[in-house]
């Protein structure tokens, strides 16, 4: 008879580690409270479904921000070139787009789930949607030897993989049950934080320009600590203003650097990234020439957006009615400066609700990197977004769920029947 594992949420993570195991002989139950798989995966990348990323696999740890290290073994144990080998055979074609994102070739997140699903049918994965887990159940030496649903009802296994998501994203079923199970049977969880995440600023100014895109502009974070300015992290892409602050693809990746208090960050914009400060200045000589008898305002509207001019003028300390003809040398280079560093401080990050990811999680000292096994409850392996270890946007993410995903279910203990039960929740 084969050993039996239980597989707890059917995101990418929990639907690698149950194809795994499958091919690793294992009768494999997938439980998911959803009524459908992968609901999550679904509406990511904007619908699209940035599934990994296609740059060589040890470019990934330094994408990633929380714990690199503990991520060796499974993404070396299931790359992305094997993620996207069988993804593909499965049926969906992929195609690499800018910065090595890997999308379905078709641009529907659909065909992604719809390969995954493929793939847990050829290997005959009992699918069981709608089915809330209450707990654990261990027995006397706190192995796992089954599952309690919410019904009370109580079912043996050998093993259960738990890899229910984060927080982020509720209305998907990220609720942070797993985490709870997994608290309850004797494991921690680290604070639970928003990543990939809009930031609200301290300035009023950015709510003005709600909704204006940015492209081609450089965002570079900086942390204030000890007397000290850091660089954390700088970037050329696309960003936007929201009603309390910025967002964007920029905004997302160099959320992901913050860590601890968000007001010890700020960030400059730089809104001209290809011309120097010597170069945008004779730019803004030859503007000011053409238009030295009209007010600041109407002088730079070949050069920003038209909401972005008064802000850019009033940063600069100066106002937008000033004539062109009376800018002083000392205030036009005032004016480069703030082109080049538009500051803007954090006050906060956004809601976590609204965040991609979540930071933070069962701490990876509690797990075993070489096969994803709990160090504190035989029995239990953990998989996906519940581990605190998180990425930049690119597809990083996805790859990190699919690689331990795959490696927990590829690396489960064959079973040495115990005894006496008792419920964990």
């Amino acid at each position: 008879m084969k050993p039996k594992v239980a597989v707890i949420g059917a995101g990418p993570a929990g639907m690698c580690a149950a194809v795994a195991a499958a091919q690793n002989g294992w009768e494999v139950d997938l439980y998911d409270h959803n009524e459908k798989t992968g609901k999550k995966l679904f509406i990511t990348g904007k619908g699209r479904c940035n599934l990994t990323n296609d740059r060589p696999i040890e470019d990934f740890f330094d994408q990633i921000v929380t714990n690199s290290k503990f991520m060796y073994a499974s993404l070396y144990s299931f790359t992305n070139d094997q993620l996207k080998d069988m993804i593909e055979a499965a049926g969906c074609g992929l195609k690499t787009e800018r910065g090595g994102r890997v999308f379905p070739r078709s641009d529907k997140s659909s065909d992604v789930l719809k390969a995954f699903n493929r793939l847990l049918s050829q290997n005959h994965v009992h699918v069981m949607l709608g089915t809330h887990i209450a707990g654990l159940v261990l027995d006397r030496d706190r192995k796992v030897t089954g599952i309690r649903l919410g019904t009370g009802e109580i079912r043996d296994y050998d093993a259960v993989i738990l890899a229910t998501g984060g927080v982020s994203y509720r209305s998907t079923g990220s609720d942070g049950s797993g985490l709870r199970i997994a608290e309850k049977a004797g494991h921690t969880v680290t604070e639970l934080k928003p990543s990939l995440i809009g930031l609200d600023t301290k300035e009023t100014w950015p709510g003005t320009l709600a909704g204006l895109t940015l492209k081609n502009v450089k965002l570079t974070l900086y942390r204030h600590a000890g007397g000290k300015r850091t660089k954390l992290y700088s970037e050329l892409g696309e960003m936007l203003f929201s009603h309390t602050g910025i967002t964007g693809p920029l905004v997302l990746s160099a959320s992901a650097r913050i860590k601890g208090s968000p007001t010890q960050y700020e960030a400059d914009i730089d809104l001209k990234p290809g011309l120097t400060p010597e170069k945008l200045e004779a730019r803004l000589l030859r503007d000011f020439s053409a238009a030295q008898n009209k007010e600041l305002v109407n002088a730079l509207s070949g050069l920003l957006p038209s909401s972005l001019v008064p802000v850019v003028i009033e940063q600069a300390g100066l106002s937008p009615k000033q004539r062109v003809n009376s800018v002083t040398k000392e205030e036009r280079r005032e004016m480069v400066q703030t082109l080049k560093a538009l500051p803007v401080h954090v006050a906060a990050l956004g809601d976590i609700n609204a965040a991609i990811i979540t930071s933070g999680g069962i701490p990876v000292r509690e797990i075993d990197p070489g096969t994803m096994r709990s160090k504190l409850v035989p029995g239990l392996s953990f998989a996906g977004e519940m581990i605190d270890v998180d990425a930049v946007t690119g597809g990083y993410n996805i790859q990190i769920a699919c690689s331990t995903g795959w490696l927990a279910g590829s690396s489960l203990e064959r079973p040495d029947k115990g005894s006496d039960a008792d419920q964990a929740d």
